[in-house]
């Protein structure tokens, strides 16, 4: 495909050899209009340029960013044991607000007659028996 000066270029030369005068009123109209699309041409090989000075400079920054991530993602990986997939929590769902919250595994070894509350709804949340009977089968549980 040719470049807009290209094309520029092929129609002031077919205006030259049309031979217009340039002193009548359509000479002059063809004139100011191949010297503006000139101008313009250059401008866009300007603009060219730029892009493409900016399309090199944001390759080379994606790529810088690339080994950075690199290096810092890998002292993570290093760091993390995959050996141990117990992360020290416990999945419940509250029986007030039926919301999935994680527990400490620690807040069920402490003292089994801790009231444990919910971080999501701030009541608490009993485990087994709930009711005020004695007579209730499910203390024994």
């Amino acid at each position: 495909m040719e470049n807009v000066k290209e094309k520029v270029a092929y129609l002031k030369g077919l205006m030259e050899g049309l031979e217009l005068d340039n002193s009548s009123k359509e000479g002059k109209l063809f004139k100011a209009i191949i010297e503006t699309m000139d101008e313009m041409a250059e401008a866009i090989e300007i603009l060219e340029e730029n892009q493409n000075e900016l399309d090199e400079y944001v390759d080379t920054m994606d790529q810088d960013l690339a080994r950075l991530e690199d290096d810092i993602y890998e002292d993570e990986d290093e760091d993390y044991d995959y050996e141990d997939d117990d992360d020290g929590y416990i999945e419940v769902e509250c029986p007030n607000c039926h919301e999935t919250v994680y527990l400490d595994e620690e807040m069920f070894e402490d003292d089994e007659d801790e009231e444990i509350i919910c971080p999501n709804c701030n009541e608490p949340i009993h485990f087994g028996c709930c009711c005020d009977d004695e007579n209730c089968n499910c203390k024994d549980e």
